[in-house]
């Protein structure tokens, strides 16, 4: 597109300039909010990971201690008696207007003794240990599941802003700037000439 050298056009290429400075500031406004909030997300969701891990291996600890003491057969009829179904629902929710995935647990994973369904009686300290920290993993893989989604979704727009940002700055303006100082210059040769011309012809007028 061809942009004819005019003090219109300079003028409007100067707004055009100051425009995509200003829109540059909020998209690095914004980037700087998410990329707070993306660490302050980002340490529950760290912490819930390790603490997974380290429950899994009491949970397992646990699990084969209990294996010992019952058999296979009796924590199969553990297992069937308090097997349950858990409802677990995923929300639309909105962060600096960014939308992201929520999961809403409606009943605690983390259940008592007497919730379970069976005779405590019939069990041994290891294995309610065991379902206890089982339970525990899962509540928290739950917790994971949200961090994930919310993490995932904030890094995906930091990256977007950022290329954005990056065009603005590295192609747009530079590119503004350009015009502008060729605009600029060459209507300040054109009045240099203008005011060359005027003073020859009144110094011919006075020969």
């Amino acid at each position: 597109m061809i942009i004819h050298h005019t003090r219109t056009n300079l003028l409007l290429l100067r707004d055009k300039s100051i425009s995509v400075v200003n829109s540059t500031g909020i998209l690095k406004a914004r980037r700087q909010a998410l990329i707070q909030e993306f660490l302050t997300a980002s340490q529950p969701f760290l912490r819930t990971r390790k603490e997974i891990k380290e429950t899994y291996g009491n949970a397992i600890d646990e699990l084969a201690l209990s294996l010992g003491h019952m058999g296979g057969r009796g924590l199969e009829s553990i297992t069937y008696s308090s097997k349950r179904d858990l409802s677990v629902e995923v929300r639309e929710q909105s962060l600096w207007g960014l939308k992201y995935k929520d999961v809403v647990i409606h009943d605690a994973p983390v259940r008592s003794a007497d919730a379970r369904g069976y005779d405590v009686a019939t069990t041994s300290p290891h294995l309610e240990e065991c379902i206890y920290l089982f339970e525990k993993i899962l509540e928290s893989m739950i917790e994971v599941a949200a961090f994930e989604s919310k993490l995932k979704r904030l890094g995906s727009e930091i990256t977007t802003i950022t290329r954005k940002i990056k065009v603005l700055e590295e192609r747009i303006l530079p590119g503004l700037h350009l015009q502008i100082k060729t605009i600029a210059q060459y209507i300040s040769e054109r009045e240099r000439e203008t005011h060359y011309r005027l003073k020859k012809f009144k110094k011919d007028r006075h020969d």
